[in-house]
C-alpha cells in the first residue's frame, strides 16, 4: 500500500510539472522565485533518480523528492491528494506528531 501511495504521488508530481505554463526566463526579473531547494547538508543532488536510494532529505528523513520543507512548490501536490497537515505543514504522511509510529525508511543501495 505505501509503495502505491508514493507512485501515486511521484506521478503526481511529474504531471504538475509536465503541465506548467511558462518558464522562470518568461517571469519579470522582479518575480521570479528565488530556488529554495538546496543541495549539501544531508540534500540530494538534482539529477538523483526518485525513489531511489540517493533520493533522500538526511536534514528531514523523507525523501528528497517529497520534501515539502526543502522544496515548498511541493505542497500542492500533497494538497491535491488531501494528504496535508495544516497544524504541522507537512504531508499528513510524512507528520511524525500526529503519527509517532510512522517509519519513513530509505531505500537500500542497489
Amino acid at each position: 500500500m505505501k509503495t502505491f501511495i508514493t507512485t501515486s504521488i511521484l506521478a503526481l508530481f511529474f504531471v504538475l510539472g509536465a503541465c506548467s505554463k511558462g518558464t522562470e526566463k518568461d517571469k519579470p526579473a522582479a518575480t521570479r522565485e528565488t530556488p529554495t531547494k538546496t543541495e549539501g547538508a544531508g540534500h540530494a543532488a538534482k539529477d538523483v533518480v526518485p525513489g531511489s536510494h540517493e533520493d533522500w532529505c538526511g536534514e528531514h528523513q523523507v525523501p528528497e523528492s517529497q520534501c515539502t520543507q526543502c522544496d515548498p512548490k511541493l505542497a500542492a501536490a500533497f494538497k491535491a491528494t488531501g494528504d496535508w497537515c495544516e497544524e504541522h505543514g507537512l504531508p499528513t504522511s510524512h507528520d511524525r506528531k500526529h503519527n509517532p509510529d510512522l517509519k519513513i525508511e530509505r531505500p537500500a543501495k542497489k
